[in-house]
């Protein structure tokens, strides 16, 4: 029988904090089973440089029945190894969770029994960030700005732990966007999603995988890849800024014709051109994020390349039967 619950969790560089995962997240869903949950955990290593990868052959050893890892020739990023989770899922309720143990395993009975009342999407809202206060306020600054832009309603879109409907997962699997972002493509593909409050905790060990730098690409990736609303507006502040300009001219010309050449507004002019110049390079840029994604988009190349999958092969034999 193919289990009614999928457990995707990406890893990367995790080994301090591996033995708390599997100290928790595994009486948490034997608990479940309990009640008549059927479950399987996929580990996704993203090209671990740490010992990682040996630790989670190891846990596979140690509980092939229900785990299962699939590991990664190189780094990919979390988003990549989300989906290529989603590919060997096989439950009817797929849930993904961070390694950091961030989020409790403890919650994952409360997002299935919200599947369960006939949500195909469930969302998740840590009730108290245990985040430093410049990403705890960077993300909520962030949080407006991308549901004006996408009209993507995501109330804490930094927090992984979030339940997805078969019918949503199949969906997703067809895609094949290089850069994307899941809870937001899961969120145009749900037919009735929803969102719970969860709890949030410090991690257990180690630190952030995220940098400043990947947090900001990964919001281009989600802004550019879900709307061109960008493009349009840096439209408007063009023809508005022609619009300035040309008045701008026109009263340099009078000011010329009436008082004559005058040298005290040089500098004005000059921070005039330099705002302009700025204006500019940043359309530049900006049409140049979704040019870059069109050209990574056109190569054709893998999203990912997978080294090998680690699993019961006498159980699938079984379900293919």
């Amino acid at each position: 029988m193919k289990p009614e619950l999928s457990v995707v969790i990406p890893v990367y560089n995790e080994e301090a904090g591996l033995a708390h995962l599997f100290a928790r997240l595994y009486p948490a869903l034997d608990q479940l089973a309990t009640r008549g949950v059927s479950y399987e955990i996929i580990f996704v290593n993203d090209g671990s440089r740490d010992n990682t990868a040996l630790i989670l052959a190891d846990q596979f050893r140690t509980r092939p029945d229900v785990t299962r890892v699939v590991l990664f020739n190189g780094n990919y990023g979390q988003h990549m190894a989300i989906l290529a989770g989603f590919e060997a899922t096989r439950g009817e309720i797929v849930v993904t969770l961070d390694a950091d143990l961030q989020n409790p395993p403890e919650e994952i009975g409360a997002l299935v029994d919200k599947m369960r009342e006939g949500y195909d999407y469930v969302g998740s809202i840590r009730r108290k960030r245990q985040d430093s206060a410049w990403r705890t306020y960077a993300s909520k600054v962030m949080n407006r700005l991308r549901e004006k832009i996408t009209r993507i309603k995501i109330t804490d879109q930094g927090n992984m732990l979030r339940a997805y409907g078969r019918n949503v997962i199949d969906l997703i699997n067809q895609c094949s966007e290089v850069n994307t972002f899941v809870p937001a493509l899961a969120y145009t593909f749900a037919r009735k999603p929803t969102e719970i409050t969860v709890e949030h905790e410090e991690r257990a060990a180690g630190e952030s995988k995220y940098s400043l730098y990947s947090l900001i690409r990964l919001n281009f990736d989600l802004m550019t890849g879900f709307s061109i609303m960008p493009l349009q507006w840096f439209s408007m502040l063009g023809m508005m800024l022609s619009l300035l300009s040309g008045g701008l001219v026109g009263l340099l010309l009078i000011r010329r014709f009436v008082f004559g050449a005058e040298a005290e507004g040089l500098f004005t002019l000059f921070a005039i051109a330099f705002f302009l110049m700025g204006v500019i390079l940043f359309g530049i840029g900006l049409l140049g994020e979704y040019v870059g994604r069109i050209y990574q988009q056109v190569r054709g190349r893998p999203r990912y390349v997978v080294q090998t999958i680690l699993q019961d092969n006498a159980l699938n034999q079984k379900e293919g039967n």
